[in-house]
This record gives C-alpha cells, sequence and structure tokens, in this order.
C-alpha cells in the first residue's frame, strides 16, 4: 500500500510541471497585435512550434519577434505544413502579445504577401479588441 501511495505521489509531483508548461497565462488574450517583417525561421516542433520573424523599423533596427503556436500535429490538421512558411516570406503575423511588453506573443493567423492567411488556432478568429502594436 505504501508503495502505490509513494509510486502515487511522485506521478502528481511530475505532472504539476506539465500542468504549468501549457499555461498561457503570459499572453494577454484581451488584446492583439498586427505585426509585419520577414520569416527568418519556422520551428515545426512539439511541444509548440515558433514562428520568428525580423521586424525592421523606420531606421532599419530590426527587432526578432517569436510567435508560439501548436505542435505539428495540430498544424497539419489545419493544413500548415513544414513548408506552408519559409525564410525570407513577407508575413503579417496576428497575436496575442506577451503581457511583459516583450517582442513575441501567442500566434493566431499569418498572412502571406499573396493573401494566403494561415490560421492558427482551431475555431475562428477571435474578435479583434486591438490590432494596434
Amino acid at each position: 500500500m505504501f508503495k502505490a501511495l509513494s509510486a502515487a505521489a511522485c506521478l502528481a509531483a511530475l505532472a504539476t510541471p506539465a500542468l504549468a508548461h501549457h499555461s498561457f497565462a503570459m499572453f494577454d488574450r484581451s488584446r492583439q497585435i498586427s505585426i509585419s517583417g520577414t520569416v527568418k525561421e519556422f520551428q515545426y516542433t512539439n511541444p509548440h512550434s515558433w514562428v520568428i520573424v525580423l521586424v525592421s523599423d523606420p531606421a532599419g533596427k530590426q527587432t526578432e519577434w517569436g510567435f508560439e503556436s501548436e505542435g505539428p500535429s495540430t498544424l497539419l490538421r489545419a493544413g500548415i505544413k513544414h513548408s506552408s512558411i519559409i525564410p525570407g516570406d513577407k508575413v503579417t503575423a496576428l497575436a496575442f502579445p506577451m503581457r511583459d511588453g516583450r517582442p513575441a506573443g501567442s500566434l493566431i493567423s499569418i498572412t502571406k504577401a499573396d493573401g494566403q492567411v494561415l490560421t492558427f488556432r482551431a475555431g475562428p478568429p477571435p474578435a479583434a479588441a486591438d490590432a494596434g502594436k
């Protein structure tokens, strides 16, 4: 009996970090931002994929933005493949920004230069609360 309780306690302790990992509390879901730039990298990886976008300000200084998304299996079900976004693509990313102001966000969609829209969240896109930077 003691061994069973010890094993259960260990499993519960190990599960806590996994639950914390999937928190989206760092993103401000009351606002949306729209960021335009050039894709540096599309990390089609588990547990979350990332789209890295280089954004230039009027003076030419570049800022690297990181947009977190779902893992490959979820993206594939949404029709998004590793080849859907390639370095050099001009894109506009719609995302929920980081609460602390860092240049990152939780990706909602990407609009490519040809007008193709890739949606990274299940269901209809949320209503725009603030599409400004």
